[in-house]
């Protein structure tokens, strides 16, 4: 009993105290007044939380926004709520399930048939604290989904947004990246696995992924961020009993999807962001990584396994 209130104790001061005391000292709301009149933004897992209030907001703005979902029938019913709120009847829902590559591979060959732009994808979604399971492709979820499935959209996407130029990218990661580690050994959790670490090597994986691409697309009028939204009240820990009773019990304390959505809001819109190109935010603002996410070495080996495990080529 005595090791279980110390684990609680440990996870409320990693997961809520730490970061609502952030939070109530600092928090940050994007300021800038940048409208998006012709501009073409996806967004993905926009049928609910963080991802819905992006899009909403761009929507808001006046861009074309693509609420990629892996259930159509939630992002229906979100994209009515945007169009109602945002008067802006451009937000369109299509089918994107990230734990399934035939699926990515549709969504991007549907989109780039449909639009001659692509000015802004937010990824945003992902999966937190599952038990141990494979995507359709046999890929662990966390890794598969979280990273894997956002790299192959983003490869395949990628054209597009240079001929959009200039054009953004933004990564959704989290504080959890510090407990991350890549065990290229063990990408796959076949040896050992915690559902919570597979998570935190998932989110590390977005970081390195970010600062990787950005010095791949030097030059080419595309840059690439990584944020941290901040601990929100969402579905996201739905796979956890003790994170969702925490989260009620704390709810007051915990961020709005709002208010979580704000940074990747800031790294999509602020103007002369450029010049930070690759770089991690929190709170509307830059902020330092862990020494494994600032590991070129790390970075490149894991691009290169990511093209190998995808069917990519690998200087892509």
């Amino acid at each position: 009993m005595f090791g279980l209130l110390v684990l609680l104790f440990f996870l409320f001061l990693l997961f809520v105290a730490a970061p609502q005391i952030r939070k109530m000292l600092a928090f940050e709301m994007c300021t800038s007044t940048v409208q998006l009149p012709g501009k073409v933004a996806i967004v993905t897992g926009a049928d609910v939380g963080i991802g819905k209030e992006t899009a909403k907001e761009l929507a808001r703005r006046g861009a074309r926004v693509y609420l990629a979902c892996r259930n159509v029938q939630k992002g229906e019913l979100a994209a009515r709520e945007i169009q109602a709120v945002t008067g802006n009847q451009q937000v369109l829902v299509r089918k994107l399930d990230l734990a399934d590559t035939k699926c990515i591979r549709a969504f991007a060959k549907d989109f780039l048939a449909e639009e001659e732009h692509l000015h802004i994808l937010i990824n945003n979604a992902g999966v937190m604290m599952c038990p141990y399971s494979k995507t359709a492709d046999g890929f662990e979820m966390h890794i598969g989904v979280n990273h894997l499935g956002h790299f192959l959209l983003t490869h395949l996407l990628l054209e597009k947004l240079k001929d959009s130029a200039p054009s953004r990218v933004i990564n959704l990661s989290s504080l959890g990246h510090h407990l991350g580690r890549i065990h290229f050994h063990n990408l796959q959790g076949e040896k050992f696995y915690h559902s919570g670490l597979a998570y935190c090597h998932s989110k590390l994986a977005n970081i390195l992924f970010t600062r990787e691409l950005a010095k791949r697309l030097q030059g080419s009028g595309v840059t690439t961020y990584s944020v941290h939204p901040g601990t929100v009240s969402s579905e996201l820990f739905r796979h956890s009993s003790v994170m969702k009773c925490m989260c009620w019990l704390f709810s007051y304390f915990l961020k709005t999807p709002q208010q979580g959505a704000q940074t990747s809001l800031y790294c999509a819109l602020t103007e002369g962001l450029e010049v930070l190109n690759g770089s991690h935010f929190s709170e509307c603002k830059v902020t330092w990584v862990s020494a494994q996410a600032r590991n070129e070495t790390i970075a490149r080996r894991l691009w290169d396994v990511s093209c190998d495990l995808l069917g990519l080529p690998v200087d892509q």
